[in-house]
């Protein structure tokens, strides 16, 4: 099982309802978030392209966040979820240092933050806040090992990028193009 998300760039509006029932969710405080909207510009004037994109943590296969946690908060989960246990957080910050997704931040009770694909959600059958409530429809969600899974489905027949490869995180989040 391998968790993923892709968003249609091309039908992303950049509304932000998927920022605020995150924030919603997960109880996330004012002015912090766990996902948020990137507006991008490209070309000459007048052939100009506008992309919306919902980004968040990529829940890399290959976390930089992971390798370098001291103390194991930063961890794999259920579907290759990328989670932090807050309790064994220190709030060091080499996660935050190691993401080129710039996808965390502290919390101001001193733990690391993050996305988490509302695994709490997911485990209950139900789509992560962000997907349930866009209008839409832009984001897809699903695991990737299961070829009728929503997001399987749209990246065997759109093209897609993901952020940063040269990385070489292998991200998890996908955006169709």
């Amino acid at each position: 099982m391998r968790y993923a998300m892709a968003v249609d760039t091309k039908k992303c509006v950049g509304c932000s309802d998927c920022v605020v029932a995150c924030q919603t969710e997960n109880n996330v405080p004012i002015g912090y978030c766990r996902d948020w909207i990137v507006e991008v510009t490209d070309g000459t004037y007048p052939q100009l392209e506008l992309e919306h994109r919902s980004e968040r943590c990529n829940h890399c296969e290959n976390s930089p966040c992971v390798r370098c946690c001291p103390t194991g908060a930063s961890h794999y989960s259920d579907g290759g979820t990328v989670m932090v246990t807050k309790n064994k957080c220190i709030g060091c910050g080499a996660c935050i240092a190691s993401c080129p997704y710039d996808a965390r931040y502290t919390h101001p009770e001193g733990y690391v933050d993050k996305c988490t694909f509302c695994l709490h959600r997911v485990k209950k059958g139900q789509q992560p806040a962000c997907v349930a409530v866009c209008p839409t429809k832009c984001m897809y969600f699903g695991d990737l090992d299961d070829p009728n899974s929503d997001v399987s489905r749209v990246i065997k027949k759109r093209k897609y990028k993901t952020l940063i490869p040269e990385a070489g995180t292998n991200p998890q989040l996908y955006f169709l193009i």
